[in-house]
């Protein structure tokens, strides 16, 4: 599986109080996995709150076909990827998500 195999789906955005910053979004990659991510649209002040350079300070991905986590990261990695398909998934996301949502 490559970057171009997926289709992304997003299927809520929620912004947090002007307080917090960022947005909680929820989407769905193939129908076959869900995630939750919180995404900022500047980089975080420490480098070690976000994930890849992504401007992700959360991200959680799921597989639908047995609800099994496939990959967590809260501030720090909790759940690696599973396999190199969820690590496709998780790059992806990072590539572009924040971009997406906040339109840069």
């Amino acid at each position: 599986m490559t970057q171009h195999d997926l289709d992304l789906t997003i299927t809520k955005i929620s912004n947090r109080n002007r307080g917090a910053g960022g947005s909680w979004v929820q989407g769905k990659i193939n129908d076959e996995y869900r995630f939750d991510a919180l995404v900022f649209a500047e980089h975080a002040e420490h480098e070690s709150y976000e994930l890849n350079q992504s401007k992700i300070s959360k991200l959680w991905v799921q597989r639908l076909a047995d609800r099994k986590v496939m990959f967590n990261f809260d501030r720090g990695l909790d759940v690696p990827a599973v396999n190199t398909e969820v690590q496709v998934i998780v790059d992806f996301l990072c590539e572009g998500l924040s971009d997406l949502v906040f339109g840069q």
